[in-house]
C-alpha cells in the first residue's frame, strides 16, 4: 500500500463514527482518500474533514473498491454482512462491534497492551474491544504485568452515550421535562411516555442493567470483561465478576475495581507502575479531593486512574477507580490507534 491511505468509515454519522473522523484529523492520520458510509437515511449528508465537505454515501457491497482500511462502527449485524465485502476488496477491517471479538482468527486489540497480535490477520479483520473492558484494562494490564492478576470484582458506571444518540437525547429530554415541571428533589419520577430507550427512566436514576440478561443472571456486557480480558491479556485463567450500571452521565465511563494478584502489592508500588503506563494519567491525591471523574476525562484521549488503596477483603488485593471516554479510548480512538499500528 502507498503511504497515503484510502480510509472508509462505516457508520460515519453515528456517535462513534463522528469521533473516528475527528481522531483521524487530530492525529494527522495519512488519509489520501476518505469514504464515509452510512444507511440510506444518512446518504447525502455532508461532514467536515480537514476543512472540506465530504458527502456521506449509502453503504453497499461495492463500497470498498480501492479502500485500504475500513473502520466499522454500525453494529454487529452490519459488520457481519459487510466486513467480508471490504476484505474481498482488499481492505483491512477494524471493527468496533462485538461481531468478531471472540473469533479465534480475529485479534482483539488494545494497542498499548497487545499490538503484537496485529502481525497475524488470517481473516483481514481486527476487533475493537468492549468500551468498559478497554478502559479497565488500561490500568489493570500494567498491574498484571507487575504483580500477576488472578481475579477482579468490578462495578461500572456507564454513560448513556454508550447506547447511542437516542439515549443521549432521552436523558436530556427527561432532565428538561423534570426541570420544567418545577417539582422538588423528592418528586422526580416521570410519566412512562418519556421512557423509550431504556426499560426505566434514566434521569436521576441508576439502572443495574447494561445489555440483555443471560441464564446466569449476568448480562452480556458483564461477561465481556472476563472473556475479552482473557483474550487481550493472553490470560486464560483470568476471572471477573462484574456489575454494569447505566448512570445519568452523558459521556465517559467509570469503573470501580477490586483486584487480587499472585504477588504482594502495595498502593505505592501500584502507583509507581501506573505512573509509567502509556495512555494513562494518575490522579490520586485524596488530601486534595483529586480522583478521576467522568467530567474531566470526557473528550480526553487518556484514561485516568486513582482512589488506589489496599483492598481489605482480598489477599494481595488492590482497589482502584478508573475513568475514560468510552467514545474515544473505548471505541473511536482505539480503532484509529489500531489503524496507525497497521
Amino acid at each position: 500500500m502507498s503511504k497515503l491511505k484510502h480510509v472508509a468509515i462505516v457508520g460515519a454519522t453515528g456517535a462513534v463514527g463522528v469521533e473516528m473522523l475527528r481522531c483521524l484529523e487530530q492525529r494527522n492520520f495519512p488519509v489520501g482518500e476518505l469514504t464515509l458510509l452510512a444507511s440510506s437515511r444518512s446518504a447525502g449528508k455532508k461532514m467536515k474533514f480537514r476543512g472540506e465537505d465530504v458527502v456521506v454515501k449509502e453503504l453497499t457491497a461495492d463500497s470498498f473498491v480501492g479502500v485500504d482500511i475500513a473502520l466499522f462502527s454500525a453494529g454487529g449485524g452490519i459488520s457481519k454482512e459487510y466486513a467480508s465485502h471490504a476484505v474481498k476488496a482488499g481492505a483491512i477491517v477494524v471493527d468496533n462491534s462485538s461481531a468478531f471479538r471472540m473469533d479465534p482468527d480475529v485479534p482483539l486489540v488494545v494497542p498499548e497492551i497487545n499490538a503484537a497480535d496485529l502481525k497475524n490477520l488470517p481473516k483481514g479483520i481486527v476487533a475493537n474491544p468492549n468500551c468498559t473492558t478497554a478502559i479497565t484494562l488500561m490500568a489493570l494490564y500494567p498491574l498484571h504485568q507487575a504483580f500477576g492478576v488472578t481475579r477482579i470484582f468490578a462495578s461500572s458506571y456507564q454513560a448513556v452515550s454508550g447506547t447511542g444518540a437516542q439515549a443521549i437525547e432521552e436523558l436530556e429530554k427527561q432532565t428538561r421535562q423534570w426541570a420544567k415541571s418545577e417539582r422538588k428533589w423528592d418528586d422526580v419520577r416521570l410519566a412512562k411516555e418519556h421512557v423509550n430507550v431504556y426499560p426505566h427512566q434514566i434521569a436521576f436514576n441508576a439502572l443495574p442493567q447494561v445489555d440483555s440478561f443471560l441464564d446466569t443472571g449476568y448480562t452480556k456486557e458483564e461477561m465481556k470483561m472476563e472473556n475479552e480480558g482473557r483474550k487481550i491479556m493472553h490470560h486464560p485463567k483470568f476471572r471477573a465478576s462484574v456489575t454494569c450500571v447505566r448512570v445519568p452521565v452523558f459521556r465517559a465511563h467509570s469503573i470501580a475495581v477490586s483486584a487480587e494478584f499472585e504477588k504482594p502489592v502495595t498502593p505505592d508500588a501500584a502507583r509507581a507502575v501506573l505512573r509509567k503506563a502509556p495512555g494513562l494519567d494518575l490522579v490520586d491525591d485524596t488530601t486534595l479531593n483529586q480522583y478521576p471523574m467522568a467530567l474531566d476525562v470526557a473528550g480526553q484521549d487518556k484514561c485516568a486512574v486513582g482512589r488506589i488503596r489496599q483492598d481489605c477483603a482480598l489477599d494481595n488485593g488492590l482497589a482502584f477507580w478508573i475513568a475514560g471516554d468510552q467514545l474515544l479510548k473505548g471505541a473511536a480512538l482505539n480503532a484509529v490507534q489500531i489503524a496507525e499500528c497497521l
